[in-house]
């Protein structure tokens, strides 16, 4: 299962982008996660100083 960012959270930091092995952080206004993309590791929750990611539900 992907994890997800709370938009009303993000920061748009980039410290999880910079963390994902897989590329999967898309850079926006908010950055959001790309469910096909993430293989679920937990580096960019981990990275979030913010703690905007967490598993999808």
């Amino acid at each position: 299962m992907a994890h997800q960012i709370s938009a009303d959270i993000c920061v748009a930091c980039g410290s999880c982008q910079a963390e994902c092995p897989q590329g999967a952080i898309v850079e926006g206004d908010v950055y959001s996660i790309n469910p096909d993309l993430c293989i679920d590791c937990g580096a960019c929750a981990d990275a979030c100083p913010m703690g905007a990611i967490s598993p999808a539900e």
